[in-house]
């Protein structure tokens, strides 16, 4: 026997926009293409929750034979870009898409390389520099 209340009917009609807000093109995304022939596929995670509900009071046999109804549904939908999927000249590789740093300290972290390389290049140029700045030009009359 299916029980059909209004409970049950709203919770049926949010899991109905929840399964219209997550279908497949929000997992994976439409294609992009760009001008120099790069085909961006965007890719993410889909969170989902729904709860809700209520109840009957009041029932009176010759008042309100169904009662008044008290009753509430909430939903709610997460989406988190994880990566895109790069197609070029038949070639297809993953980008992941990094999660923003949470505090100072995973900036630091995360900031480390870029600083490193920085540097050692900076160091590299001055050895370069002075390198060319000690070499005697020979001169020819």
């Amino acid at each position: 026997m299916e029980n059909n209340n209004p409970i049950n009917n709203m919770l049926q009609e949010s899991m109905a926009k929840l399964r219209e807000m997550a279908d497949t093109n929000t997992i994976v995304g439409q294609p992009i293409q760009t001008p120099d022939g790069v085909t961006l596929i965007p890719i993410s995670r889909v969170s989902m929750g729904v709860g809700g509900g209520g109840a009957i009071f009041g029932k009176k046999q010759n008042v309100n034979p169904e009662g008044s109804l008290g009753s509430g549904v909430g939903a709610g939908v997460h989406i988190d870009p994880v990566a895109f999927l790069i197609v070029k000249d038949g070639y297809t590789r993953v980008m992941p898409v990094a999660a923003p740093p949470m505090n100072t300290v995973d900036r630091i972290v995360e900031m480390a390389p870029e600083v490193i390389d920085r540097v050692t290049g900076f160091i590299e140029k001055q050895q370069d520099r002075k390198k060319a700045a000690e070499t005697p030009v020979e001169e020819t009359c």
